[in-house]
């Protein structure tokens, strides 16, 4: 499973997955900004763009990438990544779902106020970060409908927050164990079409 943590820059992304690995060691971080590093070494100064998430190696090599780290080591990964267009969102779930590998989606979201303070406290991009706040305010409503789990950061602490996830990936756990169960499970007098009466449900016994 791949565990994305999304957001707003400011948000507490990578707060929490620290959070996760501290009490998960066997779970492996996977960083997708590093794709995009690669890439800008390799054709940056050939394709300019405004993020290298346009580039469109980019969200085909990331599911690529995290499935191959997936399968080599056996571990869930947690990938701390804001992706604010919906179009490359999808596509990124459609190559992890070609790779076969499943994506729980969390979404940590905050009052404007509050993210805007935290990027400007960062001192880090603050311009650029701020610019990309409105991009997350614009998408904010299509990410939380497309979000297995959304969390608010404002005054939640990294422990309350990871323990919110550990909650949800147990129901998550408990769920798809129940589904594996109900298709191995044999489906006596299946016929397509045939509505059951009740002594078609408790037949009587024959000689």
């Amino acid at each position: 499973m791949i565990i994305w943590v999304n957001g707003a820059f400011g948000v507490g992304k990578t707060t929490l997955t620290r959070e996760l690995l501290d009490r998960h060691p066997e779970f492996v971080a996977f960083d997708p900004e590093g794709v995009g590093e690669l890439l800008q070494q390799s054709i940056g100064a050939r394709v300019v763009v405004r993020d290298f998430q346009d580039w469109p190696p980019w969200r085909d090599l990331v599911p690529r990438a995290a499935a191959g780290i997936a399968d080599t080591t056996g571990s869930t990964l947690v990938a701390p990544q804001t992706v604010v267009v919906r179009e490359y969102w999808l596509e990124l779930m459609q190559g992890f779902a070609e790779l076969g590998h499943e994506v729980f989606h969390i979404v940590l979201d905050a009052d404007e106020e509050t993210l805007s303070a935290r990027i400007a406290g960062s001192g880090e991009a603050v311009e650029w970060r701020q610019e990309r706040l409105a991009d997350y305010l614009s998408a904010r409503e299509w990410l939380r409908e497309e979000a297995d789990l959304v969390l608010d950061t404002t005054s939640a602490s990294p422990a309350e927050l990871a323990e919110q996830v550990e909650a949800a990936l147990s129901d998550k756990a408990a769920h798809l164990r129940t589904t594996a169960d109900m298709r191995k499970a044999p489906r006596w007098r299946e016929q397509r079409g045939r509505s059951y009466t009740p002594r078609d449900l408790n037949p009587e016994p024959t000689d």
